[in-house]
């Protein structure tokens, strides 16, 4: 698992999270408020297996399975997906991200082979 955050020079103040195996442990984004302008899903590694990524509106920590998601992606096994929100998705609180196989709030199961996601956002 590795974790970085860059900052991106086209939008003014935007940065770029990327996590190259998102688990079922949430890891925060940023702990303030966040506005997201895409996502992509990279699930191609996992070529029998849906995943979902949960999104948490949240500045501290969430017990996946437990704590209900703010928004559920689904990526279907084998494929990339991208999301891009020109008008910006806003957290109020700050953002944590998770991985997991099953939709909804419920699970816990980390996917079998890494998946990487990169947010862009400020």
């Amino acid at each position: 698992m590795a974790t970085s955050n860059v900052t991106l020079g086209f939008v003014s103040g935007a940065k770029l999270f990327t996590e190259t195996d998102l688990e079922s442990t949430g890891i925060s984004v940023q702990a303030s408020a966040t506005v997201i302008y895409e996502i992509e899903v990279d699930n191609t590694a996992n070529a029998a297996q849906d995943n979902y990524v949960k999104f948490y509106n949240t500045a501290g920590a969430v017990t996946v399975g437990t704590t209900v998601p703010d928004m559920v992606i689904e990526v279907r096994q084998g494929v990339s997906r991208s999301l891009v929100i020109p008008s910006g998705l806003s957290y109020e609180t700050g953002l944590v991200v998770a991985c997991v196989t099953a939709g909804g709030t419920v699970g816990t199961t980390n996917p079998g082979s890494a998946v990487i996601c990169r947010i862009v956002y400020t």
